[in-house]
């Protein structure tokens, strides 16, 4: 397609300009010490939910890869929030607009959008991490309900949220991958327990959830009964574009160029040594190959086409690059980068230090970093697949 820059959309990229000019005094504190508030504002003003429909709480634009290019490229230019986004927003809303049904569009989507309910993913259990079909939470009919009994591991904001997009077994008889259904749960509902998981950040940025005969209304079922699978293998479609998205990785990389600008070593620049700068070019590199993969992503979606191996890799090369990204700062801090918590010669709040032992997480969280490349190599280039072992 023609990447040049037509007079349309030049003043479209002035509406941006004025738009973060007028409001830079509400993201200029965090996004207006008011993150609900500049949500709606951004969706009132089509940069963000801009292309789901009005009747279900988005903004209603058509589609438009340069626009949503131009509103990118503002946005990360003057620092400023691209607005929520996270397993509600950015899971299961597209996957409701995909498979949802008609109440459950209007029901959840548009309170989502808006950042008034927080969603958890109920997945991973202990024993059906890599291999998620082997599930064995179980919801037993008992009249126009499901009653839920079981556990889920690794589970993000549980301790937060008011709800849950969850994966049980409502059909015990059926192959492994047929007798799943996707439920949407109420989290104060009676029976579920709710543990946090510290993790190598010092926070705790995982639960276990446990439920003892959860009753859920049948009608909760996204897709279908038994058609869990299908509707789960959507959410994560989506969850690996949220993990590899190209903004934020830019985002991120601008910071890092800031950060390698005003830190010294012996009164001299980072970015102006070698070292240093030679791997930031590297990293630059594969931010823009990113980038421009993400515009291949968008063209096959709105032309309905398979993205093939450009849309396998994105999870992979997003968490990878993430990490080496928060890597050279801490290298970049010299003996700053070792220190964590409070203390006043900390960097933006440890955040770099937070985002390496994260994502060093995330690498292993969404589908490991091995059975992304399995999927790869598998789906993606056609080689043969990985051989089981025998059987004993």
């Amino acid at each position: 397609m023609d990447l040049n820059e037509t007079p349309e959309m030049a003043a479209f990229r002035s509406e941006v300009r004025g738009f973060l000019e007028a409001h830079r005094g509400d993201y200029a504190q965090g996004a207006a010490n008011d993150g609900l508030a500049w949500q709606r504002l951004l969706i009132e003003h089509g940069y963000a939910a801009r292309t789901i429909p009005r009747e279900y709480g988005g903004f209603g634009a058509e589609p438009d890869i340069l626009k949503g290019r131009i509103i990118a490229e503002e946005f990360i230019a003057a620092g400023a929030p691209r607005g929520m986004a996270g397993q509600g927003i950015s899971m299961l809303v597209p996957t409701l607009l995909e498979v949802g049904s008609e109440e459950q569009k209007r029901r959840w989507i548009g309170p989502t959008l808006r950042g008034e309910i927080i969603w958890c993913q109920g997945y991973s259990e202990p024993g059906a991490g890599s291999d998620l079909a082997s599930l064995q939470t179980k919801a037993v009919e008992d009249g126009d309900d499901f009653l839920i009994s079981g556990s889920k591991i690794w589970t993000s904001t549980a301790a937060q949220a008011q709800m849950m997009f969850c994966l049980v077994r409502t059909e015990p008889q059926a192959a492994k991958h047929e007798g799943i259904s996707y439920v949407l749960i109420p989290m104060d509902s009676p029976g579920i327990e709710v543990r946090p998981l510290k993790t190598m950040t010092g926070a705790a940025e995982f639960n276990e959830v446990f439920f003892t005969e959860v009753r859920v209304p049948k009608d909760q079922v996204v897709g279908g009964r038994g058609r869990g699978w299908f509707v789960a293998n959507t959410t994560l479609k989506h969850e690996r574009g949220m993990l590899g998205d190209p903004n934020a990785t830019e985002a991120r990389l601008n910071a890092l160029i800031e950060l390698m600008k005003a830190e010294t070593v012996d009164g001299q620049r980072v970015i102006d040594n070698p070292v240093f700068r030679d791997r930031l070019m590297q990293l630059q590199g594969r931010v823009l190959a990113m980038k421009f993969n993400g515009l291949r992503l968008i063209t096959s979606q709105l032309s309905q086409e398979p993205a093939g191996l450009a849309g396998l890799i994105v999870k992979l090369q997003g968490c990878e690059l993430n990490h080496q990204l928060a890597a050279l700062a801490i290298d970049a801090l010299g003996e700053l980068g070792i220190l964590y918590r409070d203390g006043p010669h900390l960097r933006a709040k440890g955040s770099w230090q937070r985002n390496y032992m994260f994502d060093l997480g995330l690498i292993i969280g969404g589908g490991t970093a091995q059975i992304q490349k399995n999927i790869i190599a598998e789906r993606g280039l056609g080689l043969p697949r990985e051989p089981k072992p025998a059987a004993a």
